[in-house]
């Protein structure tokens, strides 16, 4: 497609060859140039060592071996009244945390200004025409050299990496040149955006920081940091340029949060202003960065191609007298001195002709012949008769054309924007959900004098509450169905070899086998008769206790008296001789 110059698509639909699951494994990520360490890569990481940490199964395992752990461990907390561990109260502990943190933060910090370095060094000067397309050529397309329409580009339907510039050309392997500069893969997000995938799976050391205090690790929390695994490796493996602002956003994010974190762990109070807002900017990001990702695939763009044409010349071709004479004409003194010769032969030929003519010897003048004649006979009824003789040749010509890219060139590059997409999609939805019902609430007739910035400050507060409200009503779920696992395991092992774990008023009901039924019933009525003899059955304990009861009535009537006595009956005199 030619054009007058560079333009922008938006909104074009993508192909529907992107849409493939599994993705195409081609191709390889390619690791990061090395020839002297620099800021953009500090030191080399062997091709083996880089492509075999982003293997499918190293982040798939990772990840569901950490959901699953820290889901078991909040209900083992749980169960024990969340308590804090012994080791959390170590003085050991609390010194791992601050360096744990500081550690984390100067890291992030470090990666953010990769990143914004790499990105800068990446886009055209705003000075320059087209700067806006090529600041689009910029960030959909990672590999080569930088300059609007010099991109490497991998063509799957050739499986191959391609140049659209002629003057530029891939390294000796088919792959883009290490030694080519002003892109974003070598310009450090191979080695810096590697490196960050790697520290995904450092950072769950957060939740064990968590649940070793003995407090529940959020199910946000969780999400996040399986989440990021998956999501960084995609998008590394598969070189998707979306994955640049991953990998600059969240860092940022995590310098200043882990900054916090240090802070905190060192005894001071943090205002609750800043939690606040860093909460909201992690909820922002997945908002923000959802969108962005998924942009890439709608747009496509022209770049300056050089076409090479085959351009038809009509040339004349000469005959083997024409070019003789050419050749003759053109030849220097020695030829010339031939040439003079023959014209004087040739007028001494003629001149004798006249003379036979003149004297009426027309046979004899007829029978002269000069060397130049004879030539010349010939050579001008040759001359008469020719024709011109003409032959095509072809030329190879160049010209400038202006033909559209996609952003997105691979189905992996795509998988990583999606499986992004999958990841923020149920936080952006529901942050969205929430914050339009928080919305329509707070500018209802019964709040006229709100201010709107003013309601859309407390509907942004009142989304975030909302998305960890269900979140994490999931994840209470999860650590309940946890607790059915664990009594339902306890109930089988009570159960085997025919004993039943079901409880009656707090007693549970065995079944015995015949014999061992007998002999406990045996067993009981011999204890029970002992007992009787011995006065200890359970009449005579009945009596006792009779008895017992009895005489603390009585004390404590006499307690209750006057006198603190009870008074006693005098004993009833026996009439004597009939009389009292």
């Amino acid at each position: 497609m030619s054009g007058a110059g560079p333009t922008l698509f938006p909104g074009r639909l993508p192909s529907w060859s992107l849409f493939k699951f599994p993705p195409d494994n081609a191709p390889q990520a390619i690791p990061p140039p090395f020839e002297e360490p620099s800021f953009r890569t500090p030191f080399p990481i062997p091709e083996h060592i880089y492509n075999g940490a982003l293997q499918f199964k190293v982040p798939v395992t990772i990840a569901s071996v950490y959901a699953t752990t820290v889901c078991f461990l909040n209900w083992y907390n749980r169960q024990h009244g969340n308590k804090p561990w012994a080791i959390s109260k170590t003085s050991t502990f609390q010194a791992f945390v601050i360096l744990h943190n500081v550690f984390l933060a100067v890291y992030s910090a470090v990666t953010c200004a990769a990143m914004v370095r790499a990105l800068k060094t990446s886009f055209p000067p705003y000075t320059e025409p087209n700067a806006l397309v090529g600041a689009i050529d910029a960030l959909c397309k990672m590999h080569g050299p930088r300059g609007l329409g010099d991109h490497a580009a991998y063509n799957p339907r050739t499986s191959a990496w391609e140049m659209r510039n002629p003057l530029i050309h891939l390294g000796a392997n088919g792959l883009p040149d290490s030694t080519d500069v002003g892109r974003i893969w070598n310009e450090g997000l191979a080695f810096w955006g590697w490196i960050f995938y790697l520290s995904k799976f450092y950072e769950v050391l957060d939740t064990a920081i968590i649940i070793a205090k003995g407090k529940r690790s959020t199910t946000l929390q969780t999400y996040h940091h399986a989440g990021a695994m998956l999501c960084m490796w995609a998008g590394i493996r598969y070189m998707s340029p979306p994955i640049w602002m991953f990998a600059l956003v969240n860092s940022g994010i995590h310098a200043m949060m882990y900054t916090y974190y240090t802070i905190s762990a060192l005894g001071f109070r943090v205002p609750q202003a800043i939690k606040r807002t860093l909460t909201s900017l992690q909820i922002l990001q997945f908002v923000v960065g959802a969108t962005f990702a998924g942009i890439h695939l709608f747009v496509s763009y022209t770049i300056p191609v050089s076409v090479a044409y085959k351009v038809a010349d009509v040339v004349s071709k000469l005959n083997a007298a024409s070019v003789s004479s050419a050749v003759s004409s053109a030849v220097s003194s020695v030829t010339d001195s031939a040439s003079a010769a023959s014209a004087t032969a040739a007028g001494v030929a003629l001149l004798k002709k006249l003379v036979y003519r003149a004297a009426g010897e027309e046979g004899l003048a007829e029978n002269i012949h000069a060397l130049g004649d004879v030539g010349y006979a010939h050579g001008g009824s040759h001359y008469a008769a020719q024709h011109p003789i003409t032959d095509t040749i072809e030329k190879t010509v160049y010209r400038a054309e202006y033909q559209t890219v996609p952003c997105i060139d691979t189905s992996g590059q795509a998988f990583a924007i999606y499986l992004n997409l999958i990841y923020l999609f149920p936080l952006t939805g529901l942050f969205v959900r929430f914050f339009v019902k928080s919305y329509i609430r707070r500018t209802s007739s019964s709040n006229k004098h709100a201010t709107k910035q003013h309601v859309l400050s407390k509907s942004t507060k009142d989304a975030i509450h909302g998305v960890d409200r269900e979140i994490e009503s999931l994840g209470l779920a999860a650590e309940n169905g946890v607790d059915n696992i664990v009594k339902s395991a306890k109930s089988t092992k009570n159960s085997v070899r025919g004993r039943s774990s079901k409880l009656s008023n707090g007693i549970r009901n065995g079944s015995l086998s015949p014999e061992n039924q007998r002999f406990i019933d045996s067993f009981k009525e011999r204890v029970t008769k002992e007992l009787e003899e011995i006065g200890e059955g359970a009449e005579g304990v009945e009596r006792r206790a009779r008895v017992a009861a009895k005489e603390v009535m009585e004390n404590a009537e006499r307690k209750a008296s006057p006198n603190g006595l009870k008074e006693e009956k005098e004993p009833e005199k026996k009439p004597v001789n009939g009389k009292a």
